[in-house]
């Protein structure tokens, strides 16, 4: 058997099941009972040192009005 004959025939059974796998997982991972906190905290994290909102500043107000 050829090489690209065995490597089509890995990827056409064992390789399409393993992704299966992994995919899976890791949908599972991210829906898993519990983790609702953590997914919370990871979306609010980019905001955590922001005080009040960015000034609305008059120079790009301008630009877009052009």
């Amino acid at each position: 058997m050829e090489t690209y004959s065995l490597l089509r025939e890995f990827a056409d059974s064992w390789m399409l099941l393993a992704l299966t796998l992994v995919f899976v997982a890791v949908i599972a991972w991210a829906f898993r009972p519990g983790s609702r906190p953590t997914h919370d905290e990871i979306a609010s994290s980019i905001f955590r040192n922001d005080d009040k909102p960015a000034a609305d500043s008059a120079d790009r107000a301008k630009e877009a009005r052009t």
